[in-house]
């Protein structure tokens, strides 16, 4: 899910967000910081690793418990995973009631974090009790379908195939399909160490384009969770050649108590281009008097 960002995104030499990891659930390491009842469970999405959240867990730490992990095969350290949509849900519900038994907690999310993050929401609600979703939104809304021009589908279509086809080539050709990766990722703005990245992490292309590993089809409509069932905050990045989200979702959540959604000047990588105005976003919305507060 990843769109061009400005070019002065700072690099992120970093895989993992600490020494050692608090918990390891399936042969995946979960990070725990910080302190206070509410649990805050954030997924990054491509090219990226928990480090994406460093500055987001240093700004809420006094607050909020933040629990962070790879995304299944994007530690690059411990091979191949492609996951289906049903293994990552089972993955982050094994997390969250191992992080937070009993407790509803809020989901952090960006990119395809959002999409399994959502996904992970409409199948256990009662686990979930807010989400805050960064640049990635109503994706598979109607109204966000029919707001596409030709240009803005072909730009969505022609990185996603990169993408798609450099995992086809990697188990064959790894070298070129890391090739392939690294450029599409520095081309639309991703200043991530190369060798944090690789082809592995593609796979959420080849299930959207190739209905690899069950595909996406079938995923529960994002616009009907937050705002509907969910209370939600969107944080996106309006400097960018296209949006993954409705304008009127946008102003749907402006509209709904307990909701908002925020723009900033930004591209993709929101929390890494304005980490302070991202993190005072979040945190206000968080600690917010309409925020429901975390009960068994």
């Amino acid at each position: 899910m990843t769109e061009a960002a400005p070019a002065d995104t700072p690099d992120s030499p970093d895989t993992v967000p600490g020494p050692a990891p608090e918990l390891v659930i399936d042969d995946v390491d979960v990070f725990i910081d910080g302190r206070g009842a509410d649990t805050l469970v954030m997924l990054h999405g491509w090219p990226d690793t928990p480090a994406l959240w460093d500055t987001t867990v240093a700004s809420l730490g006094e607050h909020f418990r933040c629990v962070r992990f790879h995304l299944p095969g994007f530690d690059l350290t411990k091979g191949l995973r492609p996951s289906s949509v049903d293994e990552v849900c089972d993955l982050v519900l094994a997390i969250v009631d191992a992080a937070s038994p009993g407790v509803p907690v809020t989901l952090v999310l960006h990119d395809w974090g959002c999409v399994f993050g959502c996904e992970f929401a409409a199948r256990h609600r009662d686990r979930v009790a807010r989400i805050v979703c960064v640049d990635v939104g109503d994706h598979n809304s109607g109204e966000y379908m029919r707001g596409l021009g030709v240009r803005e589908k072909l730009m969505i279509a022609g990185y996603q195939i990169w993408l798609a086809l450099a995992w086809q080539l990697g188990e064959r050709l790894p070298a070129l399909a890391n090739r392939m990766t690294r450029w599409m990722a520095r081309s639309i703005g991703c200043r991530n160490d190369p060798q944090s990245m690789g082809w592995e992490m593609n796979y959420p292309y080849a299930m959207t384009w190739f209905k690899a590993f069950g595909g996406m089809r079938g995923l529960a409509p994002v616009d009907k969770l937050i705002g509907e069932q969910l209370p939600g905050l969107y944080v996106y990045g309006r400097r960018k050649p296209f949006m993954f989200h409705s304008s009127r979702w946008v102003r749907h959540l402006n509209r709904t108590t307990g909701c908002a959604a925020k723009s900033l000047d930004t591209g993709h990588w929101v929390m890494r281009q304005k980490p302070a105005e991202f993190n005072a976003v979040v945190k206000d919305w968080l600690l917010g008097p309409t925020q429901p507060k975390p009960k068994a």
